[in-house]
């Protein structure tokens, strides 16, 4: 386990070993004491939150206030306007693909409406059992193979999304959201129409907002890594710094120089080392 400092509080970090059995799966483990009111950053993936200690994590968001654990969709706080703090917070983070959540949550990452939703909502009894497993071991390297079972017998019990879904969305994956959206249908053989919508009701964003969530990603990871905005919007595919600091906002509700010092962005590439390649 890591630790991070930030201000006053501190976070105690845990890493698997081993890769998920489920590609597009990765998890981290938390411990805060003391979790002062933090943005959430909007992320590619969907989020679930596990949380099995004595206290509770609770967001507080537009549509009210949500405790414990919880999934919320790909892009989830964009605007800036949701907030987490918690005592004695616990819990295993986990990150999915859209192109695996339907399968795992048991909803598509659309249901979500880019809301947030309660894990007893989505799973039942099933919520209570692993979070009782949760705490009742004792290594973050038991609670990472517990929730990596439950993951992947999920996952195999479900269907997936449509394989040209999958492809376009690994398509702007790996373009960090520099590819021609346009393009996309063409290669898949599938037509605009019929991409977008099977795009948009299984991964939950239309395939344009999904490239500006993924490309927002990559330049808010190397603003923390401390590169210049003019810089960062260069590489990044932004016209200039202006437009780079209007999707910033867009999806932050803060500059980039603010963003920069975002804990949650901070603790990334202790918590998913190697997520955010230069």
């Amino acid at each position: 386990m890591r630790r991070f400092m930030h201000g006053a509080v501190t976070w105690d970090i845990a890493c698997p070993r081993r890769p998920s059995r489920v590609a597009g799966v990765t998890m981290a483990g938390f411990r805060v004491r003391e979790l002062d009111t933090l943005r959430m950053v909007p992320h590619p993936a969907v989020t679930l939150l596990l949380e099995f200690g004595s206290g509770s994590p609770v967001l507080d968001h537009a549509a009210g206030r949500q405790r414990g654990s919880m999934a919320a969709g790909p892009g989830f706080g964009s605007g800036g306007a949701v907030r987490a703090r918690g005592e004695n917070v616990e819990c295993v983070q986990v990150r999915l693909s859209p192109v695996v959540a339907r399968a795992v949550l048991g909803v598509s990452p659309a249901d979500l409406g880019g809301a947030v939703a309660a894990l007893d909502d989505l799973w039942g009894r099933e919520a209570a059992r692993i979070l009782e497993r949760l705490g009742e071991v004792s290594s973050w390297e038991d609670r990472f193979a517990l929730t990596d079972a439950l993951l992947a017998r999920r996952h195999a019990a479900e269907a997936s999304v449509d394989p040209e879904v999958a492809w376009a969305w690994e398509r702007i994956v790996a373009g960090r959201g520099m590819v021609r959206i346009d393009g996309l249908a063409a290669e898949t053989g599938w037509s605009r129409k019929r991409l977008w919508s099977r795009f948009r009701s299984q991964i939950g964003l239309s395939p344009k907002r999904a490239a500006k969530l993924v490309r927002f990603d990559h330049a808010a990871h190397r603003l923390v890594a401390g590169e210049g905005t003019a810089g960062v919007a260069a590489e990044a595919g932004y016209a200039d710094q202006s437009h780079l600091h209007r999707d910033v906002m867009a999806f932050t509700g803060a500059t980039p120089a603010a963003v920069a010092g975002e804990p949650f962005l901070a603790v990334d590439d202790i918590a998913w080392p190697g997520a955010h390649p230069g």
